[in-house]
């Protein structure tokens, strides 16, 4: 979708605004509300409170950064009516699609020049590959054939911002964090995103997928396992799981001291190590969607083991592998929980939806200003991110009438 067409769907505002407005409150904040939105689709500067304020609403800046940085409207309950819309007019094109919904969990950081916005500190930046003073947000996207959506969102509150010294809580006071919120890894958050959607049950995701920053960490395994949620989540190549049944890998009672009851590690491999080990007939080559030069084809492989899990044998799990076609392959690892007889181009296709995340943050920072806040607190950070995903839903949306309308 072009700015043209961002320009030209914010005409349709005003009724998409009106399901959403009593969750602002009264009549002043649905205002804003709506003049946030259209600028954040159509301001022709920066998309930021004072320029929206300016040339899209109604010329009170002030008002403006109230509403956005501490306005008492719950951008949860905002996030929850996302949710339903999501269910109602996108998750229905998934029925009879491979892949079915699936829940896109990643990170996006926010390089930031100061030490006081929220959760602001010297860690990694995912788009410029290296540490940098940035602000770090965990989002869920939810993702169909006929669209994507952001589901949840939680900012990442790094260990500095919550340790019991007068200098964090000097820091955490004054960027109004709420007294509840403590240290949580990116792992923790993620679960807990996936959780409250399955709590509150408008959206029910068939699989999640996620990159190794949460394939790495075995409490995300467990949390996935717990609420009975399938996955697939690419994992380094360093990982290791039992290749043969930990049961049957018990060393046999010598008839001295202590009966064994620990399995032997002769059975355990690296990912790495299994996939260059793979006969050739084991790939298999699968269309996983249509690209910009035309078909997008990979090689994919998948091998039933056991997980390994805090250095002790965990479930039956798939070891899933997608290795490009080029002379010198790049291969993916991958670990899923799928049942037994999940085929192996479900496992493709499910692999293959992270892309759509990539898709969701360009056209988020590239046309709906998300990058371009200017806000400090907790609340306010939370208040913009739903904002911009409800901007982002509105423009789904209308891509999607424009869709039908065109083939009409």
């Amino acid at each position: 979708m072009t700015p043209d067409d961002v320009r030209a769907a914010a005409d349709q505002l005003v009724e998409f605004h009106g399901r959403f407005a009593p969750l602002f409150g009264k009549e002043q904040a649905q205002d804003h509300a709506y003049d946030y939105l259209k600028g954040l689709m159509t301001c022709p500067e920066r998309k930021s409170i004072e320029p929206i304020a300016l040339h899209v609403g109604h010329g009170d800046v002030s008002g403006l950064q109230k509403f956005i940085n501490i306005a008492p409207w719950q951008y949860d309950d905002v996030q929850c009516d996302i949710q339903a819309t999501f269910a109602e007019e996108l998750a229905p094109s998934a029925a009879g699609c491979r892949a079915g919904v699936v829940g896109v969990l990643d990170e996006s950081a926010f390089a930031k020049q100061g030490t006081h916005s929220v959760g602001v500190a010297r860690q990694h930046n995912g788009r410029l590959g290296k540490e940098d003073n940035c602000q770090v947000g965990v989002y869920l996207l939810g993702v169909a054939p006929a669209g994507a959506t952001l589901l949840d969102h939680r900012l990442y509150l790094p260990a500095a911002w919550c340790q019991g010294t007068p200098e964090a809580q000097a820091r955490r006071a004054k960027a109004h964090v709420p007294e509840g919120v403590a240290f949580r890894t990116k792992g923790q958050i993620a679960a807990e995103l996936v959780r409250n959607v399955a709590v509150l049950g408008q959206v029910e995701l068939d699989w999640v997928v996620a990159d190794e920053e949460y394939g790495k960490a075995g409490h995300f395994h467990d949390a996935m396992d717990e609420l009975g949620q399938r996955y697939v989540v690419e994992v380094p190549v360093t990982t290791t799981a039992w290749t043969a049944d930990p049961a049957a890998c018990v060393p046999a009672y010598s008839g001295r001291g202590r009966v064994p009851t620990a399995p032997t590690r002769e059975g355990v491999r690296t990912v790495a190590a299994v996939a260059a080990g793979l006969p050739a007939g084991a790939w298999r080559a699968l269309k996983v969607r249509e690209g910009a030069a035309g078909p997008l084809v990979f090689e994919f492989a998948a091998v039933r083991a056991w997980a390994m899990r805090d250095q002790r044998p965990g479930p039956p799990i798939w070891l899933v592998f997608r290795r490009s076609l080029e002379a010198e392959p790049e291969v993916k690892h991958y670990i899923s929980n799928g049942d037994a007889e999940t085929p192996l181009e479900v496992l493709a296709a499910v692999a293959c939806t992270r892309h759509r995340v990539e898709e969701f943050f360009g056209e988020a920072k590239g046309y709906l200003g998300m990058a371009q806040y200017e806000t400090r607190s907790w609340a306010g950070w939370h208040h913009h991110m739903t904002l911009v995903g409800l901007a982002h839903l509105f423009v789904t949306l209308a891509r999607l009438r424009l869709k039908k309308r065109c083939r009409a």
